[in-house]
């Protein structure tokens, strides 16, 4: 089954950091001692289709030409996230380059603003590393390396912060309510309530929903998508297996569903699932086979 394609509409992270205010309220949380910062000193320079496949990334910004900020939110860890910022990096500065008619091939040297990557961690697991670095997928030393801060919101009551709970609360009530209307009036009506994100979400009530509603039916056919690609993948490692031995069917299963980009954590569940293994061996399993 080929790959489904998938559109990447806006998300509530990207349209809460659309906004001026937020946008220097963020900012500030990576940057406090920067309190001199105006909203006309952050600027929005988003990709807006970086890969032929349609990728979008969630949010550049760069700050007096001085300084570059690419973040991203993912609730589904994944160390794939620093090569996909590579990517990203790479495209934000040729635009930059092409709109300040910088000349590469001068003996001169050009002035790039510093470039700092983030991933806004939203997920669940609790073993995830403060830092991602690009080296963590290829073996030995490299000409190129990339650190990504992970950023996981706190206890507090800045932007970040509230975002993530936005986030946690939502889980909780599609958890309670399935995908369906019910779970996002409910999550909205509750970040009111706790005064998150309250003038946000009371002022795009239904900007808000109405992002949600989409990112709802994007995960239904996602997940009708997987079900399927894991499905096949599933027989062909039991069919493997019986032919050639548990730990062959093992492998193929790795194999397949890492083809089809599935992360380490559904490979490990697949494996416990198909396979009864217990969660360590899996683990090991996976480690094993990922990169054969």
């Amino acid at each position: 089954m080929p790959d489904m394609k998938r559109n990447i509409k806006d998300s509530v992270f990207t349209y809460l950091f659309k906004q001026p205010e937020y946008l220097r309220q963020l900012y500030l949380v990576l940057h406090p001692e920067d309190s001199d910062v105006t909203e006309a000193d952050c600027k929005i320079v988003s990709l807006e289709n970086v890969l032929s496949t349609g990728i979008y990334n969630d949010l550049g910004i760069q700050v007096r030409n001085k300084l570059l900020l690419l973040i991203e939110a993912q609730s589904i860890f994944t160390l794939n996230i620093t090569l996909r910022l590579l990517l990203y990096l790479a495209a934000t500065y040729k635009e930059y380059i092409e709109e300040q008619k910088l000349d590469l091939y001068s003996s001169k040297s050009v002035t790039i603003p510093r470039p700092e990557l983030y991933v806004v961690y939203t997920g669940t697991r609790q073993s995830v590393p403060d830092i991602l670095s690009l080296s963590d997928l290829y073996e030995g030393v490299g000409s190129v390396e990339l650190h990504v801060k992970v950023l996981r919101g706190c206890e507090g009551h800045d932007i970040l912060s509230q975002y993530v709970r936005f986030c946690q609360i939502s889980d909780e009530k599609r958890a309670e309510y399935g995908r369906k209307q019910k779970a996002i009036d409910e999550t909205i009506r509750q970040c009111i309530e706790d005064d998150i994100l309250r003038p946000f979400l009371a002022s795009r009530k239904k900007e808000v929903s109405e992002i949600m509603v989409t990112l709802f039916d994007e995960d239904k056919l996602r997940e009708i998508h997987d079900y399927n690609i894991a499905l096949e993948a599933r027989k062909e490692g039991l069919q493997k297996g019986r032919q050639e031995g548990r730990e062959n069917g093992i492998q193929a299963t790795i194999s397949t569903l890492r083809k089809h980009s599935f992360g380490r954590d559904a490979v490990i569940q697949s494996l416990i699932d198909e396979f009864d293994l217990p969660p360590h061996i899996a683990e090991e399993k996976v480690a094993q086979y990922w990169l054969q």
